[in-house]
């Protein structure tokens, strides 16, 4: 396991992640050809959208093998999207990588999603390092982009070579581990690259930051650092390469490299550097878990001999294969015909097959072991974040939490024998993609879908019409609202019914309180101290209470941040049963929320406009019409950075909007930031609207 490389690449959008990828496969042997996005043919731009549009919209795998310093290394890669909508493939994936390769534009620097997907990795605690790729572009600055590392990410960017020239001039890296200057040989496409003197020019630049990357390797190592004190020259390349790991295991420190992968320039030395820094299967902390029967914290090791655990990240439909199921085996290992137990279902099911997968296509192997990546066929009722393991030893790991929602449409077919088709299709998007969900509407008869975004959505209906030949009709998006509450209150209900024979009996009495969290929704807490209610009732109480948080109180919208504590209640020793306190629980949530005061919340957006001077005025003036708050206006280049929260509601059709208004000079990039107290009078409108009533 000590040679295999569990990584993805991230980055904000365009700024190279696929690209970089294509010449990873070139140069390790996989493809034969150099694949582009601009062309449409890029290996891991697979779906037809991905290729028309230029953009990565799913997550894709591979695995190759590279050679360094004599011993191969098998690296599992994972390209993910750079878009903000599609934030849920960067999330399942960070989840069960060891390590990242962050990508950053060498003019735009590090840009809004670059912070995102910088953020997620820091949840996971996850050791990275850093490639500034285009540096063959007009405005690139090597250093500056370093800075940035530094201020905006809180990051410790250790630069590990330096650009040969920039923009037109750049020709090659010195690489100040080994004291060496590389440049590529275009005629080969990169394949061979030749060392050359190190440019006078460059000398002091490469001395002064070789000298800060071996004082930062040897300062905490006291044997390394009177070594470098006594004689600088006499620490090898192996000695620097040692200690730059173990920081970079540690998360101290984040190698920096550069190049441009479109001119083929730099991309072998990341393949390095992910082999020489980047963690190992054993170098991560033992996975931890529960035991879904005991409730007890079980540890399992990164070892194939242990119990089998592994973590389902990713749930792919194929019309010929059924579900496809992504999965990190963590321990232990999985048998192509084996039987495996479904800790989250509590039942046991069979893998007809294992897959190596190549971006869409899959290779049959017979096993899959701790500390790899592989597709298991055959298994019909797996989801996302679901555990598999030894059904005499089980284990449930964490699960993976995605974002919210935040815009929706209404959808039906064109053609109304196209209805179960629709439902059916709908349900199976939904399965593979946890960030969009479907629901029905009661009320109005409508199918209602939620997603991230409007392109997100946008390429939901594409795929409708191109994957199962549905022509559908669109409602206009609406906003995915919430309701909270805002005070503390106490309620009891006792829930009656007789009805000849054995009725129904429930008391409870319970407090709401509001809670800060946009991770979590709802917070359950159990304070019945004097057993008037069994314990075993508990689990149906706040199964009462989660499904009446569906249909808040308002305007029906999904309830959200609710600490709801259960104080005392009372039992019938003939009438009481589990169904009595799901009903009664559900009942004394919704009185005890109205006497609360609820309120409602809406999305609000971080939004980056990046525009010639000249238009400022115009889209700051813009931006407040639309309850925007500008809280930064910066200059990049030639350019200005405005930076704002809006609610997404008056968002819809910015883009169109912005080009009319700077004659499509400049662009936006908007992702999703929290959600906020909707204005009183705005409010009051909407839960109108809802309920139709005219004002």
């Amino acid at each position: 396991m000590k040679n295999i490389r569990n990584i993805g690449i991230m980055a904000h959008i365009d700024a190279g992640k696929t690209t970089t990828t294509e010449r990873m496969l070139y140069y390790t042997g996989i493809n034969f050809s150099i694949g582009e996005v601009h062309d449409g043919n890029a290996t891991m731009d697979w779906m037809p959208q991905e290729q028309e549009r230029g953009i990565t919209i799913t997550s894709a795998a591979t695995t190759f093998y590279w050679n360094f310093k004599n011993n191969e290394y098998k690296i599992n890669l994972i390209d993910t999207p750079g878009h903000v909508d599609f934030t849920a493939e960067v999330e399942r994936s960070l989840r069960i990588l060891d390590g990242v390769v962050a990508l950053f534009c060498a003019v735009g620097g590090v840009e809004p999603q670059s912070e995102t997907v910088w953020k997620q990795a820091n949840k996971y605690k996850i050791p990275r390092i850093s490639y500034i790729n285009k540096m063959d572009r007009a405005g690139a600055d090597f250093f500056h982009v370093v800075e940035e590392i530094k201020e905006k990410l809180g990051a410790n960017p250790i630069p590990i070579q330096i650009p040969i020239g920039e923009e037109e001039n750049f020709i090659g890296v010195i690489d100040l581990i080994k004291n060496k200057a590389f440049t590529w040989d275009e005629n080969t496409l990169g394949k061979k690259f030749s060392e050359i003197p190190i440019p006078d020019n460059l000398k002091e630049t490469a001395e002064n930051y070789r000298k800060k990357l071996i004082e930062g390797s040897a300062e905490e190592n006291e044997i390394l650092l009177e070594k470098y004190v006594q004689n600088p020259d006499s620490i090898s390349e192996d000695d620097i390469i040692l200690e730059v790991r173990k920081a970079t295991l540690s998360n101290k420190i984040t190698p920096v490299l550069c190049g441009s992968s479109f001119k083929n320039k730099g991309v072998q030395f990341i393949l390095d550097a992910v082999a020489a820094f980047l963690p190992s299967p054993l170098d991560i902390p033992d996975i931890v878990g529960k035991n879904p029967k005991s409730k007890e914290t079980t540890t399992r090791k990164n070892d194939t001999n242990e119990k089998l655990a592994a973590l389902v990240f990713k749930i792919v439909s194929d019309s010929y294969m059924g579900n496809l199921a992504y999965v990190r085996v963590y321990s232990g290992k999985i048998k192509a015909g084996a039987q495996i137990y479904n800790s989250a279902l509590e039942k046991k099911e069979r893998v007809s097959r294992i897959m190596r997968v190549h971006a869409n296509k899959q290779t049959a192997i017979n096993e899959i072991s701790a500390g790899d990546i592989a597709v298991l066929v055959g298994i019909k009722n797996l989801k996302t974040g679901h555990t598999l393991c030894d059904d005499k030893h089980p284990i449930y790991l964490e699960t993976i939490n995605f974002p919210s929602p935040v815009i929706s449409i209404a959808i039906e077919p064109r053609v109304q024998n196209d209805v179960d088709k629709l439902n059916m299709s709908l349900a199976r998007f939904a399965d593979e993609d946890p960030t969009f969900c479907v629901k029905y509407d009661d009320e109005t008869g409508q199918t209602i879908i939620n997603g991230m975004g409007e392109l997100h959505l946008e390429i939901i209906v594409d795929r409708l019409k191109r994957e199962y030949q549905i022509e559908t009709n669109l409602g206009k998006p609406q906003v995915a609202y919430k309701e909270t509450i805002v005070s503390k209150a106490t309620h009891r209900e006792i829930y009656k019914k007789q009805t000849g024979g054995k009725g129904k009996f429930a008391d409870i009495e319970l407090t709401v309180e509001p809670f800060e969290d946009e991770v979590k929704v709802f917070d359950f807490i159990w304070n019945v101290k004097s057993g008037n209610i069994p314990k075993e009732y508990s689990k149906y109480i706040e199964r009462g209470i989660k499904n009446t948080m569906n249909n808040g109180i308002l305007a029906g919208f999904p309830q959200t941040r609710i600490k709801v504590t259960i104080l005392d209640g009372s039992i019938h020793p003939v009438d009481s049963d589990s169904l009595s306190f799901e009903v009664c629980a559900g009942i004394a949530f919704k009185q005890a929320c109205r006497k609360a005061k609820s309120i409602l919340l809406e999305p609000i957006m971080k939004l980056q406009v990046i525009t010639p001077s000249l238009y400022v005025g115009d889209i700051t003036s813009d931006l407040n019409k639309r309850r925007g708050n500008v809280f930064q206006i910066t200059s990049s280049a030639n350019d200005q950075v405005i930076n704002a929260k809006v609610p997404i509601g008056t968002m819809f059709g910015y883009v169109t909007d912005l080009r009319s208004m700077t004659s499509g000079r400049a662009f936006s990039n908007m992702e999703f930031s929290h959600y906020e107290q909707v204005p009183e009078d705005i409010a009051k409108e909407c839960i109108y609207k809802i309920k139709g009533i005219i004002v």
